[in-house]
């Protein structure tokens, strides 16, 4: 059965369904939680370090390989009967230009990613908030000239009504799973954007994860924040070494620990937020 989201992603497994669930963790994503908020991060620094030395292997090496079999194309003289082999190797190049195309982004996703790149839920008024960098999704299609702005970041407000649970493979042959936030128009199945919501693990365990979060937006007991990594006494040290310097805008911050939408939206008519 496809997943009833639209369009389609490559990779697709299934559906994750919203609700009480009994498989359940927050692992070591949790960053910081209390009763209006809570924080996970979506990447860890080993993973991190780990896929920006490989990236940047590969990018550096492609960056040369390719004007390199530019040129020697150009000089290689093939005869009538010879043809074919120039097609292979045309195509060849094209397959490395292509190559660089998709690890350029790898590459910027990992060298810009911040903290972990966290993501807030907030229960009370149901809101979603990310500050991430532009490349941390699975995207393939980019427009190039994305390229010329490394550190191009995405900082928006999500209802957690229109945000969906996705699982999708990467065909590997380590069964790496990754857990998409679906963003849909209101109401419908219709996809708008994509959240990446927990990266490439081994088996179920982003599913974990996603479990905690449903069970806290819904005040269920099975999400206990006291396993969070700063205590919910200092919230003050978790937003001075995790949020502080990092590009939230001070109306988001405030929004963190709104209680009500009406408290919300006084927050934004403060700072002049366009709805």
């Amino acid at each position: 059965m496809p997943s009833k989201y639209r369009p389609q992603l490559l990779g697709w497994i299934g559906d994750l369904e919203k609700g009480k669930n009994y498989l359940t963790s927050p692992e070591d994503r949790l960053i910081y939680a209390n009763d209006n908020y809570c924080v996970l991060k979506r990447k860890k620094l080993s993973d991190q370090i780990f896929y920006l030395c490989i990236s940047s292997f590969l990018s550096i090496s492609l960056f040369f390989i390719i004007p390199i079999s530019i040129y020697l194309l150009s000089l290689v003289e093939f005869k009538s009967d010879e043809q074919y082999m120039y097609f292979i190797l045309y195509g060849l190049v094209i397959c490395f230009i292509f190559s660089f195309y998709i690890i350029i982004p790898e590459f910027y996703q990992n060298l810009f990613t911040r903290r972990g790149s966290p993501i807030i839920f907030n229960r009370k008024t149901s809101k979603v908030y990310v500050n991430e960098s532009y490349f941390f999704n699975f995207k393939i299609l980019r427009n190039p000239l994305t390229f010329l702005h490394p550190n191009k970041r995405r900082i928006k407000e999500y209802d957690w009504a229109d945000l969906h649970g996705v699982a999708i493979h990467n065909y590997s042959p380590y069964s790496l799973v990754s857990d998409i936030l679906m963003v849909c128009k209101p109401g419908t199945n219709q996809t708008i954007d994509h959240i990446m919501f927990d990266p490439a693990r081994n088996g179920v365990g982003s599913h974990l994860i996603w479990g905690w979060v449903n069970n806290y937006m819904i005040f269920d007991k099975l999400a206990d924040p006291s396993r969070s990594i700063y205590p919910t006494d200092q919230e003050d040290k978790f937003k001075q070494e995790i949020i502080n310097g990092q590009g939230w805008p001070k109306w988001m911050i405030e929004a963190f620990n709104a209680t009500t939408l009406d408290e919300l939206a006084d927050i934004k008519q403060k700072y002049q937020v366009k709805q």
